[in-house]
């Protein structure tokens, strides 16, 4: 069954670190190409969860968001690093000793501010983890179900333009009869009016050769090879997008060389509405995965 690229998945979970929100949009893209928007505090699951948007999607542009909201009235514990104080008081040491005296101080909310020296105290961290885990689960099947819902309306879509095109092709081998009798007559009507005397045999040959130049039965069974190729494709479990769009590209080809060929006003017209529908489908088939 295809799958569409475009969806929205939206969860939340509490516990008593407070709420975390997880949201991911996703649009169509030629490859699978993902974003984080993630609190500090889970910037280390980026690679797992990366990891997991590629076990379930396989194409499309995906934004994450996580937003953690602490608990109401809960109390930051803040920690030291004292480790990392000791390295910057010695670069703060090297420095004093190459510039002028005084021409530069740094006060002790300086040091506090620098990355990494203050942080928070590490209480709860493990249930934060494995509860954004679980979220960010949860929301990518919610979002592949999404996507996977929005696929059964593009199959849908695809397969009638797919009925509406094999109708046109039908309505063209039935007028090819027609339209051979016509070339046959308006030749006879020309030798008509010219007056003129003519080989019967090399007539024949003449019009067998106008009649190959203008013979569409080779369009018109690829453009049915072509759509029974779309329902199977379809009607499958594999991503199909790419697949999909060289079919395009070749039921389009078809429909041009059939309008080219066509000596008929109504095979034009029919050719003409071809390739609205080629194009219609084209349209669906950029936003399957």
């Amino acid at each position: 069954m295809i799958a569409s690229m475009t969806g929205f998945a939206r969860r939340e979970t509490s516990g008593a670190w407070g709420t975390l929100i997880c949201e991911l949009r996703s649009v169509n893209h030629r490859f699978l190409e993902t974003g984080f928007r993630l609190p500090d505090e889970l910037r280390s699951l980026e690679h797992e969860f990366r990891q997991r948007f590629i076990h379930d999607l396989k194409r499309g542009k995906v934004d994450c968001t996580l937003t953690l909201r602490a608990a109401a009235g809960a109390e930051r514990a803040l920690e030291l690093d004292a480790a990392a104080l000791d390295r910057l008081l010695e670069r703060l040491r090297e420095l004093s000793a190459r510039i002028p005296q005084g021409a530069s101080t740094v006060s002790l909310i300086d040091l506090l501010r620098w990355p990494g020296i203050l942080r928070d105290a590490d209480t709860g961290n493990e249930e934060l983890l494995r509860a954004a885990r679980e979220l960010v689960t949860a929301t990518v099947k919610e979002l592949a179900a999404t996507r996977a819902r929005e696929g059964m309306r593009l199959r849908d879509l695809i397969e009638q333009r797919c009925a509406a095109l094999a109708q046109l092709v039908s309505q063209v081998q039935g007028r090819l009869p027609e339209v051979h009798s016509r070339v046959r007559a308006r030749l006879d009507e020309r030798l008509a009016e010219l007056q003129a005397n003519v080989d019967r045999e090399r007539l024949e040959q003449e019009l067998a050769l106008l009649l190959q130049r203008l013979d569409v039965d080779e369009e018109l069974d690829r453009l049915l090879a072509h759509i029974e190729e779309i329902r199977r494709v379809i009607a499958g479990n594999e991503p199909a997008g790419r697949r999909l769009d060289f079919l395009m590209q070749e039921l389009n080809r078809e429909a041009n060389t059939l309008s080219s060929k066509s000596q008929d006003l109504e095979t034009t017209r029919a050719g003409v509405d071809m390739k609205v529908l080629i194009e219609q489908m084209r349209e669906q088939v950029q936003n399957v995965e």
